[in-house]
C-alpha cells in the first residue's frame, strides 16, 4: 500500500463499477447539488446569452407560481424512483428492508426514521426510491421522503428532488399529504442535522427527547406513527471525534443553527482507493420498519397529549431497537441513548 493508501484493483466486475457510480451520483447530489444547480443555470447564460430570457423566466416561475408545490404534495414521477441506478446504489452496501408488521393501505402513516447518520442513506433508499421494492413490501402505501425547504430553492435540483416524491418538511406540507387520501404517507428523519453530529459507528445516540413536532402532526392528522431504525447507518462513514464542549462541536453547532445543516467532518473511501475519500464504505444497512402506533385524530392537541404519545413512541422505538440490534451487528449491551 503506497503511502498507506489501499488502491482498488484495475479489474473489477462491471456490476461493482455500476454500484460505485450509483453511490457517487448520490454523494455528489447531496454535497454539491446546490452549487451544481446554480452552475447549470448561469453557465448557459454566459456561454449562450440568448438563453437568458428562458432561464430567467424559469426562475420567476419557480419562485412565484410554482413556489408552493413542494408544500402541496410535490410532483412525483414514479419512473425516477424506479431508475436502475438506485438498485445499483442499494446493492453497493448492500441495503435491505425488513418488515415486522403489515400496514393497512386504507390508513396513513408517518414513518419516523432513525438515526440520521451522515447522509441519511437508508432513508433515501427505503423511502425516496424503489431500490428496496417498498411498494411491493407495503402495497398501497405511497411514501414521501420529507426534506428541508432549502433543497427546493436551487433551480433544476428542486425538480429532481420532487421527481423522487420528496416534499418540504413543514407542518402544512405534512398535513396536506397525510390528509390527501388512503395510503398517502410521509417519512421524516427526525433527528435532523443535530443528529448527524452524533453519527459514530456501533453507537445509537438519537436527538429525540425534545423532538415533538412529528408527534403533534400525527395527532392533528390521525396518521399512525411507525418507528423505523436503520441498522448500520452510522457505520458507513468515519466521523472526526467531536465530543460535546469541544471547539469543533461548538463551531459545528453554530453553523447548524445559522444555516440549517450540520457540517460534519467525516471521511469514507475514494473512487479508486479503499482508504480515504467521500464515498461511504461498503457496509450493510438494514432498514427495519416497526409496528405502527395507531393514533386518534385530535383537533388542537394539548401538550400533555403530545408528551404522552411521544413517550409511547420512544418505548416502541426502544423495543424495536432491542429486538433487532444483535442480529444486525450491535452488541447486546449497547443501549439506545435519547438526548
Amino acid at each position: 500500500m503506497p503511502f498507506g493508501v489501499e488502491f482498488a484493483p484495475l479489474r473489477i466486475p462491471l456490476e461493482r463499477r455500476l454500484q460505485t457510480l450509483g453511490v457517487l451520483v448520490f454523494v455528489l447530489l447531496f454535497l454539491i447539488g446546490h452549487l451544481a444547480a446554480w452552475a447549470a443555470l448561469l453557465v448557459p447564460i454566459f456561454l449562450y446569452p440568448p438563453s437568458a430570457p428562458f432561464l430567467v423566466g424559469y426562475l420567476v416561475w419557480i419562485y412565484t407560481r410554482d413556489a408552493a408545490t413542494p408544500s402541496e404534495g410535490g410532483r412525483c414521477f414514479p419512473r425516477m424512483r424506479r431508475l436502475g441506478l438506485w438498485k445499483h446504489f442499494a446493492a453497493y452496501f448492500p441495503i435491505g428492508l425488513q418488515k415486522t408488521a403489515e400496514l393497512d393501505p386504507e390508513k396513513n402513516y408517518l414513518f419516523a426514521y432513525h438515526p440520521h447518520g451522515i447522509l441519511g442513506i437508508g432513508a433515501f433508499a427505503a423511502f425516496g426510491t424503489e431500490a428496496l421494492d417498498f411498494s411491493k413490501t407495503f402495497p398501497g402505501i405511497t411514501p414521501h421522503l420529507m426534506t428541508l425547504d432549502m433543497n427546493f430553492k436551487p433551480p433544476f435540483l428542486r425538480e429532481f428532488v420532487m421527481s423522487m416524491g420528496a416534499c418540504a418538511v413543514n407542518r402544512k406540507s405534512c398535513a396536506n399529504i397525510l390528509q390527501s387520501g388512503p395510503g398517502e404517507s410521509i417519512a421524516i428523519v427526525v433527528g435532523g442535522a443535530a443528529e448527524a453530529l452524533e453519527a459514530k459507528s456501533k453507537t445509537a445516540t438519537l436527538v429525540l427527547k425534545e423532538r415533538m413536532g412529528f408527534v403533534k402532526v400525527a395527532l392533528q392528522t390521525g396518521a399512525s406513527l411507525v418507528p423505523v431504525f436503520g441498522f448500520g447507518e452510522n457505520d458507513v462513514f468515519a466521523q472526526v471525534n467531536n465530543p460535546q464542549g469541544s471547539l469543533l462541536r461548538r463551531m459545528q453547532t453554530q453553523v447548524k443553527d445559522a444555516m440549517g445543516f450540520a457540517p460534519a467532518v467525516f471521511h469514507g473511501r475514494g473512487i479508486f482507493n479503499y482508504t480515504l475519500g467521500l464515498l461511504p464504505y461498503r457496509r450493510p444497512i438494514t432498514v427495519v420498519v416497526g409496528k405502527p402506533i395507531d393514533v386518534d385524530k385530535v383537533d388542537g392537541p394539548t401538550r400533555e397529549q403530545v408528551k404522552d404519545l411521544h413517550a409511547r413512541y420512544v418505548d416502541s422505538l426502544t423495543e424495536l431497537f432491542n429486538a433487532h440490534k444483535v442480529e444486525h451487528g450491535i452488541d447486546q449491551a449497547t443501549k439506545l441513548e435519547i438526548i
